[in-house]
């Protein structure tokens, strides 16, 4: 049986206890299997359709899932991009092909099935969007309420539609990310709701799978892991679960794990390049990517750690970078994605053009959300429509034929 230890001090809790920090120390908790006993073979694992609960083995639920069929979602490989970037094997994992449009759905399958799994009535969040729409999706899927926390004018339209279509109790404050979760974390705890921010052990193990899919699609573990960086989750997640294949003997070696935060919003940036021992919060976090516009990422002791144990980095791109990657996976790719999720294709650029990154190197830039999450900042960018009479000579005219 798996239990909960903490990532700084090492105390142990039970698996079925419901805490969301050490209570020694007050720092992070990760699941802990015990791998010596997990017989499973990579041969089990291939008969079985790509998807989140392909891995069931290296998951805590135990109980019929609460699932859309997350996961799954397709590897492309940015010939175009790469070409101008001189890169020969740079690969996009599109996340925003997932039930609700996010990565998010990954983490909330498995999630939500811990909150029926551990007896608890209602679920709930903070969001900057994309949580309180996959929170909202998966609650309805599995007959509970859900509760969200956004703060206001900072969350996309798109985002904001799929959580009340969904039937969760949206509740915008007058504060920031940050703020809201700190409410929403203290709600969970006096009134017993099941927090399911990246606080919660238990959801970022949905994450991890990530990177389990990419290395299945690639046929082999890439060089370098590239991620957007909010709340950090996602890069500690997929760590953790790189190190859980490499402790089974399923791979051989670990991808340099990299961050990209936008130029507004990067305190996981600035103490990797000023080698600090802790994230410094930015109080007053910027940017028009809103998924990542966090200041206090609650995972950032994770994820300073799989930065620095496997040799990777941490970049900050501006918003105009962000935009113009944005743009570009759309018109030489083919592949729509919301801002945030352009900021790790972009960091690669950058990385690029720093000299910082091997030409030859085997790269996975994770996309994390749909085009459609943020339409607003989409129809901003592009020239409107062009309105012409009902006539061919119109049509011809407009087309300069």
């Amino acid at each position: 049986m798996y239990h909960l230890v903490c990532v700084h001090c090492g105390a142990t809790y039970p698996a079925d206890e419901i805490i969301y920090n050490c209570k020694k120390c007050g720092h992070l908790l990760a699941v802990k299997y015990p791998l010596e006993e997990i017989t499973v073979k990579r041969a089990t694992w291939n008969v079985r359709p790509l998807s989140v609960w392909r891995y069931k083995e290296l998951l805590p639920v135990h109980i019929e899932p609460v699932s859309l069929y997350e996961g799954g979602t397709p590897l492309y490989h940015l010939k175009r991009l790469g070409d101008e970037m001189g890169l020969k094997y740079l690969y996009a994992k599109h996340e925003g092909m997932n039930p609700s449009g996010s990565f998010k759905d990954r983490g909330m399958t498995v999630g939500v099935s811990m909150a029926l799994q551990l007896k608890k009535k209602s679920v709930a969040c903070a969001s900057t969007g994309n949580t309180s729409a996959s929170l909202a999706v998966y609650a309805a899927k599995a007959g509970i309420p859900a509760v969200v926390l956004l703060p206001a004018g900072h969350v996309a339209v798109g985002k904001i539609a799929q959580a009340l279509m969904h039937g969760a109790k949206v509740i915008s404050i007058r504060g920031n990310f940050d703020r809201a979760l700190e409410m929403v974390h203290e709600l969970c705890l006096t009134h017993g709701l099941y927090l399911l921010n990246s606080i919660n052990p238990y959801r970022l193990e949905g994450q991890k799978t990530i990177g389990f899919e990419a290395i299945d699609q690639m046929g082999g573990v890439p060089d370098r892991f590239v991620l957007p960086v909010g709340n950090a989750g996602n890069i500690s997640a997929v760590y953790k679960g790189l190190l859980e294949l490499e402790a089974l003997d399923f791979i051989d070696q670990l991808p340099k794990m990299t961050g990209i935060q936008a130029t507004g919003s990067s305190p996981l940036v600035r103490a990797i390049k000023e080698n600090l021992p802790v994230v410094v919060p930015e109080e007053h976090p910027e940017t028009l990517a809103s998924a990542i516009r966090i200041g206090a990422p609650v995972n950032a002791e994770k994820a300073l750690v799989a930065i620095r144990k496997t040799g990777g980095t941490a970049e900050s791109v501006t918003d105009d970078e962000i935009l113009a990657m944005q743009r570009d996976l759309a018109r030489k790719e083919g592949i729509g994605v919301e801002p945030a999720s352009a900021a790790s294709v972009a960091g690669i650029r950058k990385l690029v053009e720093m000299g910082a990154i091997d030409h030859d190197e085997r790269i996975v830039c994770v996309v994390t959300g749909h085009l459609l999450k943020d339409p607003d900042t989409v129809i901003k960018q592009c020239k409107p429509p062009t309105e012409i009479d009902a006539d061919l000579p119109s049509l011809l005219s407009a087309l300069h034929l």
